[in-house]
């Protein structure tokens, strides 16, 4: 049966949201994000990737990443920085501040969420409202998804269409906000998710014909077909001729079509989907490498962790230990929202 790609990459690379932060700012104002390795720590311990995000409940401001163009923003839009660069947010284009310290946020840490911001003057110029936060994921081994994504992706909820999923998502995260019930932080932080996928969804619709890459691949309906295969059935033997077979496509031009869209050819795309996948047992369960080797299709357990090594750099078994110290360190944490800097 055909699997949905997207959703497949999106549960083995352990998308997680954080709670949101509020922040009402009054011109002038300006706020930059701290470094993420100061903030991934607090949402997914062992996580390589830190996505953030901005959603304009009211007023406009601007997003600039460090050493960027300043893009403006304005009520019912959001901004995802999708690669957790550096950047400020503000009243207007070209202003700095000094990105937040590590004890403001252990100190944010430590309170209730989520957490409110005030900038700016009382009696300030014109106001502005957003809707901040985080996600994580892994990036290693395979992660084609983030890999694949502009730096900054804008999406807007249409004015004519109030019942859209970003429309309906700030209404949400705003009630949620507010109202601080029983619960708020985990609704808060599935929305963040949700929100993600949307965005994403929406770039997928939007993007040119002749775009490559691993989303461009999901649109073309051969190789999204392809995709969807593999995916459903990763311990399955293939070969270039059956899942040519399967697509309606010759072997030469499903090869050809597959490399040119997504940069590597089917069966290498294969490999490394079966690493991911590994990847998530060894860190998940308590499998043994063997048990996990027929899983994912390899005959033995030494061709299995030998694949592993070349491909990830480590043995199964180091990947485990790595992950089991990640798993405790997150038992112990919290996820929360951070303060933008100050």
């Amino acid at each position: 049966m055909p699997r949905d790609a997207l959703s497949d990459l999106l549960r083995t690379v352990r998308l997680t949201g954080a709670t949101f932060f509020n922040v009402a700012a009054a011109e002038p104002w300006v706020v930059e994000q701290p470094p993420p390795e100061f903030v991934l720590p607090k949402i997914l311990p062992g996580a390589e990737r830190l996505i953030a995000y901005h959603v304009v409940t009211e007023g406009r401001c601007f997003a600039t990443v460090i050493g960027e163009e300043p893009i403006g923003l304005e009520q019912g839009e959001v901004i995802v920085i999708t690669r957790g660069d550096p950047h400020v947010m503000s009243s207007g284009p070209g202003m700095r501040a000094s990105p937040v310290a590590r004890e403001a946020i252990e100190t944010v840490s430590a309170g209730p969420l989520p957490f409110y911001a005030k900038y700016g003057s009382e009696g300030g110029g014109p106001c502005a409202k957003l809707v901040c936060g985080f996600l994580a994921c892994d990036a290693r081994p395979f992660n084609p998804l983030v890999e694949n994504l502009p730096r900054v992706i804008k999406a807007r909820s249409a004015p004519n269409d109030p019942d859209s999923w970003l429309a309906q998502f700030i209404r949400v995260a705003v009630m949620e906000s507010a109202d601080r019930r029983a619960g708020s932080e985990s609704v808060l932080a599935k929305l963040s998710e949700l929100m993600f996928i949307e965005v994403v969804r929406r770039y997928l619709e939007a993007m040119p014909p002749e775009q490559a890459g691993w989303l461009a691949g999901l649109r073309d309906p051969f190789v999204g077909k392809a995709l969807s295969l593999l995916h459903a059935m990763p311990a399955h033997d293939w070969t270039i001729e059956e899942l040519g077979r399967k697509v309606g496509l010759s072997r030469s031009v499903l090869a050809e079509r597959f490399s040119d869209l997504l940069g590597m050819p089917p069966m290498q795309y294969l490999a490394m989907w079966r690493m991911q996948l590994a990847a998530k047992m060894l860190s998940e369960g308590s499998a043994n490498i063997a048990s996990i080797a027929d899983r994912i299709g390899y005959e033995s357990e030494a061709a299995f962790s030998r694949a592993f090594k070349k491909l990830v750099g480590v043995a199964p078994s180091a990947w485990r230990r790595r992950s089991t110290v990640s798993s405790q360190l997150q038992s112990g944490s919290r996820t929360i929202s951070s303060q933008p800097g100050r």
